[in-house]
Parts: C-alpha cells; sequence; structure tokens
C-alpha cells in the first residue's frame, strides 16, 4: 500500500473537515472520497454508453435479438 500526500487549500479543509465528521480520520475521508468518485466516474461512462447504444438503431435491433434468443424479448 502506498502513501499519498496532497497539498490542500482552504476549500479541500472544509470539504475533508465534513467528510472527517463522517468518516472519522482523514484517511479514511480521503479513501471515501476517492473511491466514490471513481465509482461515480464508472457509472457516468456506462450510462453515456447505455445512452450511445439506445440511440443507435443497429446496436438496438441487436439487443432486441440477444433478448428473443434468451427468451426475454417482448
Amino acid at each position: 500500500m502506498g502513501t499519498l500526500r496532497v497539498r490542500t487549500d482552504a476549500a479541500m479543509e472544509t470539504a475533508l473537515d465534513a467528510l472527517v465528521r463522517e468518516h472519522g480520520t482523514r484517511t479514511a475521508a480521503v479513501r471515501y472520497a476517492l473511491l466514490t468518485a471513481h465509482r461515480d466516474q464508472q457509472y457516468a461512462r456506462a450510462r453515456a454508453d447505455a445512452e450511445r447504444l439506445a440511440a443507435d438503431p443497429a446496436e438496438r435491433a441487436v439487443a432486441l435479438e440477444i433478448q428473443r434468443f434468451m427468451g426475454v424479448g417482448r
């Protein structure tokens, strides 16, 4: 496991203080913030991919074909 050093400004200290109140320590707060940001970024990418695929008639046709093959199509 590595160590991370970060320079903070007043806004970051305010945010960190709020997270520490919720998560107990600066380490736990930073871990929570990093993991939450990463998860949110992954969800945003997945959402964008889903929207792109849903807007593509060829992709929708393939999805429908797969659903029908699996017995779950409408």
